[in-house]
């Protein structure tokens, strides 16, 4: 039997990727969302400590770590997934398909047209959009992708230069435009796109794509009814509450939420929490729709509360995410019914029409205080006022729903080192950690985050040294090692004094 102060040493060699599962094995594993800050209403604010303190339990995830391969790809060391660097010209949805089945960048021939999973995993929460390119921040890490902003001399607008996903919408958007799911890495959301150019829906329409290759696994959810009003998701290592809390509320009421049921130790664990988005995103089903199975967007091992919406329709919540959005200092959440906007339609009329304007599993961001009165947009065709924000007049409900998370497995990393062996022990940690490597003259650094995705540590180290970590509370932390010729590897490590 292993005590806390046996010695377990571990080796782990160049490429060698080994998931961490615990008793499972973690087939889609979900990086973070690189916010390493926290914030309130209305800006950023000192991380809160305790349990009760206001906006407590932003979870960012584990850190995302990537490594350029030197040959236009890019491996993302938490998902196992490799990118193309930089993304194609843009071209209409179908054009994408055959250039993937064409593309041998690296020497490889399997790439493929991402799935929104897939591609959602890159997205960047740091970023912000603004009125020009050099004002924009990209939601997405630069310095590993290419990204691009809209071609102002050609007309278009900042935020035009939208990826495609694979995933057909389906149901039907707009006036009634077979859509499909994209990522703009400008604004930072999900939402789905017109397939053909309105208004002729003849001409196809022109978004760029990024082509991924590898686990193709990644995005398909295992999910076990635990027969307890939980569900665990043996593919992500996530546990989520079958019932979401059936009452809108503000986003920090969501965050306190969570807490209160922690109190009670809602299901038999006190570690619930408020999804971030990217986890949040990955329970989407999006098979799944109000026009084509009469549901939410979520498999239907989870009860969803039907609400009536802004048009007196039957319809499904928006979830909260424990993540910011920069552009509005809104909280991100998930359409998981229909992503409604007041539009005018045709453009020549006055009055506002109610439709279903991205798609339920679309991404966007609300305030996260106040009414929705405060955006006053216009009046429907009866006169009654609507309020809405941006060009498609996104409907606002300040109180969203909430689907609370935890892990079932301690969260898992890809783990990856260079051509080097390091070694990390005792495991667990009790207050010293000693970190062992081959070359005594070798300089790299080490960064620690706890499991909220908040760096706690940064050290730069030469050969082989101990590292306290006393300080620390118990619990999971993430170790990232980084070399001056690599991008480095991450590796779980518990502290347990």
């Amino acid at each position: 039997m292993k005590t806390q102060y046996s010695f377990i040493t571990i080796v782990i060699n160049l490429f060698t990727l080994i998931p961490f599962a615990g008793s499972c094995q973690i087939t889609y594993p979900i990086a973070g969302t690189g916010v390493t800050r926290c914030y309130g209403n209305a800006g950023v604010i000192n991380c809160p400590t305790g349990t009760s303190d206001a906006f407590y339990g932003q979870f960012q995830g584990t850190p995302p770590s990537y490594r350029d391969n030197g040959d236009g790809t890019v491996s993302d060391l938490v998902t196992g997934l490799m990118w193309m660097q930089n993304r194609s010209v843009k071209v209409g949805q179908d054009s994408a398909f055959i250039l993937a089945s064409q593309c041998t960048l690296g020497g490889y021939n399997d790439w493929r047209v991402p799935t929104i999973k897939e591609l959602y995993s890159l997205i960047n929460f740091n970023g912000k959009s603004g009125a020009s390119a050099s004002q924009c921040t990209a939601y997405i890490d630069t310095n590993f992708f290419r990204w691009t902003t809209g071609n102002l001399s050609l007309g278009e607008r900042i935020i035009d230069a939208q990826d495609w996903s694979s995933n057909k919408y389906t149901g039907l958007t707009m006036n009634g435009d077979t859509t499909i799911f994209g990522v703009n890495f400008v604004d930072g959301r999900i939402k789905g796109y017109p397939k053909y150019q309105p208004p002729t829906n003849t001409i196809p329409q022109k978004m760029y794509v990024r082509f991924v290759r590898g686990n193709s696994t990644y995005g398909i959810n295992n999910f076990t009814d635990n027969g307890d009003s939980s569900v665990t998701d043996n593919a992500t290592g996530l546990m989520w509450a079958k019932y979401d809390d059936g009452n809108g509320m503000n986003w920090e009421s969501a965050l306190a939420y969570a807490q209160t049921k922690n109190v009670f130790n809602y299901l038999g664990h006190s570690d619930w929490r408020l999804p971030d988005a990217k986890e949040l995103q990955s329970i989407v089903d999006y098979s799944r729709s109000l026009d084509a199975t009469s549901s939410a967007a979520i498999n239907p091992v989870f009860n969803c509360i039907v609400l009536t919406d802004e048009g007196g329709n039957t319809n499904y919540p928006f979830y909260w995410s424990s993540t910011t959005h920069l552009d509005n200092m809104g909280g991100v959440y998930i359409a998981f019914g229909e992503a409604l906007g007041y539009m005018k339609m045709p453009p020549t009329v006055t009055y506002y029409t109610l439709k279903d304007v991205h798609g339920a599993g679309a991404q966007r961001s609300d305030p996260k205080s106040g009414s929705p009165t405060s955006y006053y947009l216009g009046t429907n065709q009866s006169g009654d006022p609507v309020y809405g924000l941006g060009p498609q007049g996104d409907v606002i409900r300040i109180n969203n729903f909430v689907r609370l998370v935890r892990n079932a497995v301690p969260a898992s990393v890809n783990e990856n080192m260079d051509n080097r062996s390091f070694i990390v022990y005792p495991d667990p940690i009790i207050k010293i950690c000693r970190i062992s490597v081959n070359n005594e003259n070798s300089k790299f650094k080490i960064y620690i985050y706890n499991t909220f995705g908040f760096k706690v540590r940064e050290l730069d180290i030469t050969g082989s040294t101990d590292v306290d970590l006393s300080d620390l509370t118990n619990g999971v932390y993430f170790l990232q090692i980084r070399t001056d010729y690599s991008d480095g590897f991450i590796k779980k490590i518990i502290v347990a004094k």
